[in-house]
């Protein structure tokens, strides 16, 4: 945890009281003692930092300041198939982490049905997840979550839309483009990323995408896990 992220009920004034999973780390990892200064930042708002009054149950700090405004949003709107249950949680995590402005969760073919009952879809679990990336990369804007079970209609109803002005891309380990989609598209307004299942997405999906707009992009030869291909797309896009 490099920041502490905090909702507006936790604070009382100038006193914020961290929650037991928080208080728990500032024990155990940062050896917090008190009088130390910590990072904080407030759910939406601003951060800035704060001086540690009690390490004893639930820590209390006295903020010193809120007026550094978090990082800018990446400009992409991540279109992910459901993945597996085992590897969402930190899928979500990487997410957050790395700044995406939107995820949308997506069916497909080779996305089972029982991914969707995950309890990690949950609102409250999912929101947990999502802040626990905000606190690695120091930020504390939430990414938009949409979830769309339905493939086709989804496609021909709302992703034309999405792409107004905006550059589309279908991660596919079969595409002959070049994987270097900045250097040609240079810097767009606003990047629509799709990224399939494990196996990727099938034909019949890779066609309705590009029928609309996305163009296909692949990372070269190797078949990567669905959350090394986050990472590695989102780097070339962006980084």
């Amino acid at each position: 945890m490099n920041l502490l992220v905090f909702r507006s009920g936790q604070r009382q004034g100038d006193v914020l009281t961290a929650t037991g999973e928080q208080s728990q780390h500032i024990r155990d990892v940062l050896k917090g003692q008190p009088g130390e200064i910590l990072r904080v930042g407030e759910l939406g708002g601003l951060m800035g930092c704060a001086t540690l009054i009690s390490s004893e149950g639930l820590c209390q700090l006295r903020i010193e300041s809120l007026d550094t405004p978090p990082p800018p949003k990446l400009p992409l709107t991540l279109l992910l198939a459901m993945p597996r249950p085992k590897v969402f949680r930190r899928m979500l995590q990487a997410v957050s982490s790395l700044g995406v402005e939107r995820l949308i969760l997506l069916n497909s073919w080779r996305v089972e049905k029982s991914y969707w009952q995950t309890p990690w879809l949950q609102p409250g679990t999912l929101e947990a997840n999502l802040i626990l990336g905000l606190e690695q990369a120091c930020d504390t804007v939430l990414p938009d979550v949409l979830i769309r079970k339905r493939f086709k209609p989804f496609i021909e109803d709302e992703l034309p839309a999405l792409l107004t002005d905006a550059q589309g891309w279908v991660a596919h380990p079969y595409s002959d483009t070049i994987p270097h989609p900045r250097a040609v598209a240079g810097t767009p307004h606003h990047t629509v990323l799709a990224i399939g299942p494990e196996g990727g997405f099938i034909p019949y999906e890779v066609e309705k995408l590009q029928a609309v707009g996305m163009q296909g992009l692949s990372l070269g030869p190797r078949i990567l896990k669905v959350d090394t291909a986050i990472s590695a797309l989102i780097g070339k896009l962006f980084l």
